[in-house]
């Protein structure tokens, strides 16, 4: 391991993780919502945004899978180092982390059991834009209608069929990132 992978944590740990785990809170409590964080440098092809979301939710008891598009051993051990979450093969992974196109199929991730629907996976979705326009959500967290750059629309809609089952999104681009609960209705 090098002296890069030791670098790149919250530059004031216990501010920059309150500020991104609150952050975290808001962007899946109002799906839709657009949130910003700073204060961490995570190795590329990693964004600010899925640093500060893997540095806050992960620990050595949260396996996570590492898509392809983000299977590198510069980010592998930088996550070991500052978090020591295991990584897994995507059936096992309580997170998920890459490009919608690297962690296709989705249909590969745990979606909760009837009895534990809590065991389901977050996918971590790095997009090359987010923006408040595209897709339309209704549901818990949202006055009327928000609106979400998605990468598709089918696999959410299917996802929100299995409710209470289902993964539950974030969406990352650079340091901005929104949240996609399973219980979200996503409309063209």
């Amino acid at each position: 391991m090098n002296t890069a992978q030791l670098e790149g944590g919250f530059a004031d740990l216990s501010r920059d993780a309150a500020l991104a785990f609150r952050a975290a809170l808001q962007a899946m409590a109002r799906p839709g919502r657009i949130e910003r964080v700073a204060g961490v440098t995570p190795p590329a092809p990693c964004s600010v945004a899925a640093g500060a979301l893997l540095l806050t939710l992960c620990d050595t008891t949260t396996p996570l899978y590492l898509a392809p598009s983000h299977d590198h051993a510069g980010l592998r051990q930088w996550i070991a180092f500052h978090t020591g979450a295991p990584i897994v093969g995507p059936g096992q992974a309580i997170f998920a982390l890459g490009t919608w196109a690297a962690l296709a199929p989705v249909s590969r991730f745990a979606i909760g059991t009837p009895a534990y629907p809590d065991r389901a996976a977050t996918l971590i979705v790095e997009m090359a834009e987010l923006s408040g326009a595209g897709a339309s959500l209704r549901g818990p967290g949202i006055k009327e209608r928000a609106q979400l750059s998605l990468p598709e629309i089918a696999a959410f809609q299917d996802n929100r069929r299995r409710f209470p089952l289902g993964f539950d999104c974030y969406f990352t681009c650079g340091d901005r990132l929104a949240g996609l609960p399973r219980s979200t209705r996503v409309e063209g």
